[in-house]
């Protein structure tokens, strides 16, 4: 059965909807009909911007895909700039400003032009799947070209309504969210001082879909790195445990990592061990993403190390689970020692506020006029770490309004082409209430 185009099934859905929940403007009928019109130009959009590379390590295909965003926004009557991070070994961010009514909210919409797949990576182009090619694979065709593509027809749907002349909009497309510049302070220091200055933040990442229902996402948690090192007396194996020789490093950190994963778990909360060595010698390289070790089954291993990773949904509850790690790795056993670090940077929590759950009400609001379902909020544990979290201690925020994808960040990974139609009606209705509203 063939499946209706995104403007007809929501006319039907409203021809069937109770009469109060019918209440599309007209200029929002326009929205719906613009977008819907403008499908086959999306996708068009979107193979050009998946063909071209843009690993976070590729700078110049980065730029590249920056390019495309400035003759798609610059025509809509934003100023564009580039702002390069090659002093952070990336290519940069893509800064582009609307001016509207001075007295009305100013929105911040929030995207990235980098994918994880950089060029020597054998998953390269844009192909159509599915039985009626509903599905579109390529690198980043969900995360987060498609993103990049709905904020686009949204904008293009606005343009034609005539909502978007009033708008003040700033958009923040950054070319490191995949893998984020250093410092990156320096890295997001423009998107923090854009959030400072917003009333309101949009990101465009990827809709989550729970038991395929649209969910929406006001809560994001943090991504931090630890590394613990154990140390103890290199010494005669046949000494192990002995008051001369304790334990040795690789049961002094086998004891860490047992507590906190006996001590630490609380709800929201997750930590990893991804990385680990010890012997004799050990070390890691310089990223801290490979070890090297050796050793001897008669040796009491001198040295252990392990990386991992940290995910809270609040700075208290991340600032309560360090000050655990911390008394666990500090309580160390006789004749050993161990320490507990914390790569600089990492990607703070966006919490779950009153703020972002009134914009999904919001959203709501709209899905309500479109005659969709209703979006419930996304358990955070559902969706890794983003952007708008630099921004979330500053302004109320809503994640997840890309199209919705699967297999992202791997080969295959593939964006439900009706979910951009979808996601760009519902962000552009949204961005013109918002829009309308004064500050």
């Amino acid at each position: 059965m063939k499946s209706l185009p995104f403007a007809a099934l929501v006319a039907l859905q409203l021809a069937f909807a109770p009469a109060a929940e019918a209440k599309l403007s007209k200029p929002e009928s326009t929205m719906a009909k613009t977008v819907e019109a403008e499908q086959p130009r999306s996708l068009a959009l979107l193979e050009k911007l998946v063909n071209q590379n843009s690993g976070s390590l590729n700078l110049e295909g980065v730029e590249k895909v920056g390019q495309m965003m400035r003759a798609e926004l610059e025509p809509l009557g934003f100023k564009v700039e580039w702002k390069p991070m090659t002093d952070t070994g990336r290519a940069g961010h893509l800064i582009a400003t609307h001016a509207g009514k001075p007295d009305t909210k100013r929105l911040l919409l929030i995207a990235h032009l980098d994918t994880v797949f950089e060029p020597d990576s054998p998953f390269q182009k844009f192909t159509r799947k599915g039985e009626r090619g509903e599905w579109g694979e390529g690198p980043g065709a969900g995360d987060d070209k498609g993103g990049m593509v709905v904020i686009v027809a949204a904008l293009r749907a606005m343009q034609a309504a005539g909502t978007l002349k009033d708008a003040n909009i700033e958009i923040h497309m950054t070319g490191d969210e995949e893998d984020s510049g250093s410092p990156i302070e320096k890295a997001r220091a423009d998107l923090i001082a854009a959030g400072k200055r917003s009333d309101v933040a949009l990101d465009f990442e990827g809709l989550v879909r729970d038991n395929g229902a649209d969910m929406g996402s006001v809560a994001r948690r943090s991504s931090e790195s630890w590394t613990v090192t154990a140390t103890g007396k290199s010494a005669h194996s046949s000494g192990i445990f002995s008051a001369a020789a304790g334990d040795g490093a690789i049961y002094e950190l086998t004891r860490i990592i047992h507590r906190f994963r006996t001590e630490l778990p609380e709800p929201n909360l997750t930590f990893n061990v991804g990385l680990i060595a010890g012997g004799q010698q050990a070390e890691l390289d310089a990223g801290g993403i490979r070890a090297t070790a050796n050793g001897k089954t008669n040796i009491i291993a001198p040295i252990a190390i392990a990386r991992g990773d940290l995910r809270t949904l609040s700075g208290d509850q991340a600032a309560r689970v360090k000050a655990k790690m911390a008394a666990i790795v500090a309580d160390h056993a006789p004749v050993t020692d161990a320490k507990l670090d914390f790569d600089p940077g990492g990607y703070p929590p966006m919490a779950p506020t009153d703020g972002n759950r009134a914009l999904l009400a919001k959203l709501n609001g709209v899905n309500r006029d479109l005659g969709l379902a209703e979006m419930a909020p996304l358990d955070p544990l559902k969706r890794g770490a983003g952007d708008i979290s630099f921004v979330a201690a500053d302004v109320d925020g809503i994640a997840g309004l890309g199209p919705y994808s699967t297999g992202d960040h791997a080969p295959g990974e593939a964006v439900d082409i009706p979910s951009i139609a979808r996601q760009a009606t519902r962000a552009a209705i949204l961005m013109s209430r918002l829009s309308a509203e004064k500050r």
